[in-house]
Order: C-alpha cells, then sequence, then structure tokens
C-alpha cells in the first residue's frame, strides 16, 4: 500500500491546500494529512479545532486520514509506515526553504521521498499567513478556504 503524509500546520487550511491533496490523492493509495504541533509557535485556531475543520473538508474521502502530531515530521512519516511526504511548492522561495529539509530527511530515512507538487498559479498568492491576517482584521476570507472551513472560522 503507497501511503503518503500530507503534513502542514493548517492554520487554517486553505484551498490551495485542498488542490494539492486533490491532484496528489491518485498517486497513492491513502493519504494521511498531518497537523503538526509545534511548541513553539502561537497558533491562530486551536489543535482540536484544525482537526475538526480538516476532517470536515474530507470527509467524503475514504482514502483520507487526518490526525495529529508532534515531532519530527519524518518519524511521523516512520510511525505511518509512509513511504512518501507530499509538499505544495508556491514559489522558488518555498522550493528553497523545502528542498534542504527534504535532503536532510532523505538522509535520515531514505526509504522516505518527498513528492513537491506546483500550486496552481491561481492559488500561488494564498497562504495560511495571509487568511490569519485577513481573519485578525475581520476580513472575508471566503474566497481563500474551503466551504466546509467557514463555520469553524
Amino acid at each position: 500500500m503507497k501511503t503518503a503524509l500530507f503534513p502542514g500546520s493548517f492554520d487554517p487550511i486553505t484551498i490551495a491546500h485542498v488542490d494539492i491533496l486533490k491532484r496528489a490523492l491518485p498517486l497513492f493509495d491513502k493519504i494521511v494529512v498531518g497537523i503538526g504541533l509545534n511548541s513553539s509557535k502561537q497558533s491562530f485556531l486551536s489543535a482540536e479545532n484544525r482537526l475538526e475543520i480538516v476532517k470536515a473538508t474530507f470527509a467524503e474521502f475514504s482514502n483520507i486520514e487526518v490526525q495529529l502530531y508532534e515531532g519530527l515530521t519524518i518519524n511521523f512519516c516512520k510511525q505511518l509506515n509512509a513511504q512518501y511526504m507530499i509538499r505544495g511548492i508556491r514559489s522558488v522561495s518555498d522550493f528553497e526553504y523545502e528542498r534542504p529539509i527534504a535532503q536532510i530527511n532523505q538522509t535520515m530515512m531514505p526509504g522516505i521521498e518527498t513528492i513537491f507538487i506546483l500550486t496552481k498559479p491561481e492559488y500561488s498568492a494564498i497562504s495560511s499567513t495571509i487568511v490569519r491576517d485577513i481573519l485578525r482584521n475581520h476580513g472575508d476570507v471566503s474566497k481563500f478556504v474551503p466551504q466546509q472551513a467557514i463555520a469553524f472560522l
């Protein structure tokens, strides 16, 4: 069984995340959306809220699981028996950030491959950071997050 991990903070999940995941689905038997918990970062949404939103977003897909995790993402891959990690790339700077992480992960666990999926051009400006900024300032984020997320925000 080909299992992939799609890790991130998903604080909050955006339509760009959804697009990347849906495009990755045909490549794998199962994808685990791993919501990483980082105690050194101040989250906008609680872990439980993010878990509920992501589960609601992908409720119709039987081959998508959603889990919270802490620690090294590569260790979570091992725990899941995931052979692949999916990362979305919006820009050259995203690639430059992700490349050394993927290379270190490959060195630490050669059996796990990182798969980069380019964001569609219409989603390249959308990030959780921008969505959080809009939310903090009481703006309308409905064009940037999945419809299932609106009720939680």
